[in-house]
Parts: structure tokens; sequence; C-alpha cells
């Protein structure tokens, strides 16, 4: 479902051309334990310097210009500003140059983009996010149908690891019964298996979006290529960039 690109994955799906992804790994040897490899994230104890220094290698690597988000499972969406580091959890734009970019590791990254190739968006889909309306959000930024959106769901934690208490269940089936379908009951009393693939899928056909890919990646049982937080706890952060090229 997708190729590399040195240590970056992108995504596989019918975008056109000018759609540029990013999906970055753990791979790489900056970073050291717990953050081992590749950690983009300012905010999780590594060494500010070694951030800083992965996060300009990238950029030099990729091309273009990442406008990072102070992430806190908000549903804010706002216009990529690669100068401000905004408070929100998801971002839009129609800039060439300027990617969307999200930071996560377990949480559900969504790339977005028009099938015109005019706009694209990331958000960060953790589970609150989600319930609360943050895909939904990112949508109405993108003003168009969700006929004419392509939608690209990254490495989050899979069904078999992500067990989960009777709150979680309820915050998405009070709002859509059909969500059952997304949790399976475990042995332990009120614990549950949740499928965040699932439950995005639900929410992105429910807004009339019908072109939705990705979702096969498992952060928390591939700990060679990623990092997950439920696994280990502290650790690093992988990035989901998407951006427009300057050609067409």
């Amino acid at each position: 479902m997708t190729e590399r690109l040195n240590n970056c994955l992108t995504a596989r799906w019918p975008a056109l051309p000018r759609v540029r992804t990013c999906i970055t790994t753990r791979a790489g040897d900056t970073s050291e334990a717990p953050w081992d490899g590749f950690n983009l994230a300012a905010h999780v104890g590594d060494d500010t310097d070694t951030v800083a220094a992965n996060r300009a290698q990238l950029q030099q690597q990729l091309g273009c210009q990442p406008a990072w988000l102070q992430q806190s499972h908000s549903t804010r969406v706002v216009a990529a500003d690669p100068q401000h580091e905004a408070d929100a959890d998801a971002s839009w734009t129609a800039t060439p140059g300027v990617a969307c970019a999200v930071l996560t590791a377990d949480c559900l990254p969504v790339l977005l983009t028009t099938t015109g190739a005019d706009r694209v968006a990331a958000a960060h889909a953790g589970w609150r996010g989600l319930a609360d309306g943050v895909l939904e959000n990112t949508l109405a930024a993108l003003e168009v149908p969700g006929d004419q959106i392509l939608a690209w769901l990254g490495p989050a934690i899979g069904p078999q690891a992500f067990e989960v208490g009777e709150e979680l269940v309820e915050a998405f089936v009070s709002q859509d019964a059909s969500a059952w379908q997304a949790f399976e009951e475990t042995s332990s009393e009120g614990k549950y298996l949740a499928n965040i693939y699932q439950l995005a899928r639900l929410r992105l056909k429910a807004a009339g979006v019908k072109h939705i890919y990705g979702g096969d990646l498992c952060t928390f049982s591939d700990q060679q290529r990623f990092y997950s937080y439920r696994r280990d706890g502290e650790t690093g952060r992988m990035a989901s960039l998407i951006w427009l090229a300057d050609d067409q």
C-alpha cells in the first residue's frame, strides 16, 4: 500500500501527481533512546536541538515547508502557516510548497486532497478528536463536496492492540449506533478492542467521502518502523505530511 522515499512512506492512492505525501518512520540514528530514531516532536522530552535538526533534514529532503502544529486532541483546523505553530489538530492549504503536517504515535493521521488537487489537508485524529468532529471540521475547511475528496488513513494503533473502556465506546455509539461495528468485546468486563480505522471510515462516509484509502499499518505491532505511545510510553513521534508541488 506504500512505497519508500528514503526514511518516508508515501500514500498509495489515485491523487493527481502534484499531490505529494510523506509519512516518516523512526528509521534514523539522530535521537537517542527512548526517542531513538528520527523523532520529530519537540514536546516529548527529546533534545530540542536534535529535533530541530531532524525537522531541518526532513524539510531539505522533501523540498517543502512543513507547517507544524501544537496538537491538543482538539477539533481546531487552521490554514497551514510554516512561520507559526498554531494550536490546532488539523491544517489545510492551497499554497504550493507548504506542507500540512501532523505528529502521531498511535493516533490516526488522515491526509486529504481534492480530486482536482487544488487543496490538501492533514488531521490528527486521536479518538477524542475523532469523536468530537476533527475530520468533519477539516472537510468543511476544504470547502468542496465529500465526493470530491480523497482520504488516506496513515499508521495508527491497530484493532488487535487498541483496548478501550466503555467511555470510548459510548463517545461514538451515542452519536451513531452503527459505530458498534468498530468494537469487539474482550474477555475482560467493560473492555473492548477498537478499530480506529473503521471509526474514521464511518465518519468520513457519513460526511459524503467515498474515496478512502490506507488503514493497514499498525504502529503498535511494528516496532522497527513506528513509534507507539501505548507500547513504549515515553517515545518519539512520526510525521505525516501532504503538500502541493509547484508543477501542475
